[in-house]
């Protein structure tokens, strides 16, 4: 029993309530089931397939010769074609996936409670046409609706959908094509959070104006700069702290410390050059010029990193007084991108290895200036430095140097208190947004 191929030929001028309507008329003939391809002769193999749309009060009937139709079994074959149509597929389309044809006809005919039927979701047809099928498919015949009955439920049904089919298949497409273009605008919205993320994370590795050009596919030419002021410091005592702890306690004991670092210098106009090891190196007045208030900048910075020292606690160690030494020193300098593979934003000429000079001949907590830095701190009037003396510096001979003190001008951005990431935080959320899920 199967839908016969004259539903295929129908006029696309249809409507939807009348495909149904017209297989109903074939169960509704005095002819009983003729319009539908069954057979089951007497001495031919019996194809189970074949009786998995008749009702189950006529199984007995239908194994042996003859072909019983009754209008109560049409009724429940026209709802197992309903199954067929709504589910897009042939008779017991879910069932068929771990039983064979003839298991299925056993349980039908076995009468079981509740009734073994096709399954037929929620969300495959409306309610309403779920329950008439559930209505015709029933196990007592008297219990089915009849097909006038059925033709006034369908049409119910299909009351407010389109009137032909061609206006259901445009109605189909115009769906199709919305669902497509938000389903493009949620694929680009993907898309532009993965490029903020690819570039979030690139600015964290180069300075922004130097990361932009590599974006647009420019080449970074290598500049020189007439004037920059350098930092560097350094742990006082770092090896043996870390002869005296393990190597994870030596790890988070630098993330904790460079975290803060890393929040004080987003205050100022500085670029972090590098970390290596202990050493930590921060630079003002360059990609972008500045004037002399690179100078300023780093003064400021190197004030704020130090009063985070002095109150920073070392996690494995809480009694341990921690202690770095700062130098800074101004002039020019050439930079530029080396390398391809990770690529990195270098410094190059006298100004850097003076400035790592100036950080290993000073004293712990205490900012060790150069003479040339001096100079331009002295042009705002608010920096308190004092005269240290003469300093043999390696490859320089004989310089003076000062210390910085403090800074009368009251610093306008706010100061940055010392904290710790707790396990359930998430240092990069821009970039790594699902660590914290």
């Amino acid at each position: 029993m199967k839908l016969n191929s004259e539903l295929n030929n129908m006029s696309w001028r249809v409507r939807p309530d009348e495909v149904l309507l017209e297989v109903g008329k074939m169960f509704g003939s005095k002819m009983g089931l003729q319009k539908l391809n069954y057979e089951v002769r007497f001495g031919a193999v019996l194809n189970f397939t074949e009786l998995l749309w008749v009702a189950p009060e006529l199984l007995p009937a239908t194994v042996i010769p003859g072909t019983p139709a009754t209008q109560k079994g049409d009724v429940y074959s026209f709802a197992i074609i309903l199954e067929e149509i709504v589910v897009r597929g042939g008779p017991y389309e879910t069932a068929r996936q771990f039983l064979d044809p003839q298991a299925i006809v056993e349980r039908v005919a076995l009468h079981e409670s509740p009734p073994f039927r096709p399954f037929v979701g929620q969300r495959d047809c409306p309610p309403d046409l779920l329950d008439l099928m559930e209505k015709c498919w029933s196990d007592g015949p008297d219990d089915r609706p009849t097909f006038s009955g059925i033709r006034s439920s369908v049409r119910l049904i299909m009351k407010g959908f389109c009137e032909n089919l061609m206006d259901d298949l445009l109605r189909r497409m115009e769906q199709y094509a919305n669902n497509l273009e938000s389903l493009v605008e949620e694929k680009t919205e993907q898309l532009s959070m993965e490029k903020r993320r690819t570039e979030e994370l690139l600015y964290q590795v180069l300075p922004r104006p130097v990361a932009q050009q590599l974006l647009a596919g420019e080449m970074v030419q290598p500049e020189q700069f007439e004037c920059v002021t350098i930092y560097f410091s350094d742990i006082v005592g770092f090896t043996a702290l870390c002869a005296q702890s393990r190597p994870m306690e030596v790890v988070d004991f630098l993330n904790d410390l460079y975290s803060t670092f890393d929040r004080i210098i987003g205050f100022y106009d500085v670029y972090k050059v590098e970390t290596i090891g202990d050493a930590y190196m921060v630079v003002s007045g360059l990609p972008e010029r500045n004037g002399h208030d690179h100078a300023r900048e780093i003064g400021l910075m190197a004030l704020a990193i130090l009063d985070a020292v002095k109150s920073f606690t070392i996690k494995h160690k809480p009694d341990y007084q921690l202690k770095i030494r700062i130098g800074i020193h101004s002039g020019p300098v050439c930079a530029g991108v080396v390398g391809q593979k990770m690529p990195h934003y270098c410094l190059f000429g006298d100004t850097v290895n003076t400035a790592s000079r100036m950080e290993s001949t000073g004293h712990p907590l205490k900012i060790h200036v150069s003479e040339a830095a001096k100079q331009i701190l002295d042009k705002f009037g608010t920096f308190r430095t004092e005269l240290r003396g003469d300093v043999e510096l390696k490859g320089k001979g004989i310089v003076t140097t000062y210390w910085l003190l403090e800074c009368s001008e009251p610093d306008p951005r706010p100061p940055t208190p010392m904290r710790n990431y707790n396990e359930n935080e998430v240092p990069f959320p821009i970039l790594f947004p699902a660590i914290g899920k």
